[in-house]
């Protein structure tokens, strides 16, 4: 059973037509990479997947569940996390509580337990708290900048951040959005190995949208093109990159053809 499944998924934005009936599926275990050029629907696909959008048309399928037009904090405590192609931090919050932030959907306590506090909110706090170093740690920020505020790290390291506090949800899949865009080369290389290690260690499922063909094919199981909202192209990475349409959409048709 995949993971995750669409079927016939659309948004359309009055007249336009930004998704147009896409159907997919993302096997469990696998990393898998959503290309293709700019203006193609990938982040509007995206921003279905994980609730912020509505489809106009379509299902959505999770763990063979219909998911289609749940909420984003419902999805978050089925199992689905993300990052953003900008990256949404609360900057003025501490690295530590950006991450126990991310934790909030699988806390017990409710507002009476939070004003109270007794004994077990308290311990449930504290092991919230053990939990959010842990996934620092985890994702190589230095127990020394916990304390800092988000805002005062680095970008790479803030893009890190970002994957620690999706982690701290606890999800089966993981949807990053350009997680290296604006990284250096060699940030962007231990980025790839630390995609690797998420799926590798973790058993999670990784989809990603990426402009780096050379970390989109050295990473990736499975690629799907879009192209102008439509699937044009899917298959390993040897058989998307030898894909005549997807040279085409990149690279634009040849006058002498």
């Amino acid at each position: 059973m995949p993971i995750l499944e669409t079927q016939q998924l659309t948004m359309r934005f009055g007249g336009l037509t930004a998704v147009n009936q896409i159907d997919f599926v993302l096997e469990r275990g696998a990393i898998a990479s959503l290309i293709g050029p700019n203006g193609a629907g990938k982040t509007t696909f995206f921003n279905m997947l994980t609730g912020i959008y509505a489809p106009s048309a379509g299902k959505l399928l999770l763990n063979n569940g219909d998911i289609t037009g749940t909420a984003p904090d419902k999805l978050v405590t089925l199992g689905v996390a993300r990052t953003f192609q900008n990256i949404r931090l609360f900057n003025n919050m501490s690295v530590l509580d950006n991450v126990l932030v991310g934790m909030h959907s699988r806390l017990k306590a409710n507002l009476v337990g939070t004003l109270l506090r007794p004994p077990q909110v308290v311990r449930e706090e504290l092991d919230a708290r053990d939990k959010s170093k842990y996934w620092l740690d985890y994702a190589g920020i230095a127990k020394s900048r916990i304390f800092e505020m988000a805002k005062n790290l680095s970008y790479g390291e803030q893009r890190r951040l970002e994957i620690a506090r999706a982690l701290a949800c606890e999800p089966q899949l993981l949807l990053l959005d350009e997680p290296t865009a604006g990284m250096n080369p060699a940030e962007t290389v231990e980025l790839t190995r630390f995609i690797q290690r998420l799926r590798d260690d973790l058993k999670l499922t990784v989809l990603l949208i990426e402009h780096d063909m050379k970390l989109v094919m050295g990473i990736s199981d499975r690629i799907t093109v879009m192209a102008s909202g439509r699937k044009i192209s899917e298959g390993t990475p040897n058989k998307v990159i030898n894909d005549p349409i997807v040279i085409e959409a990149y690279l634009g048709k040849d006058d002498d053809d």
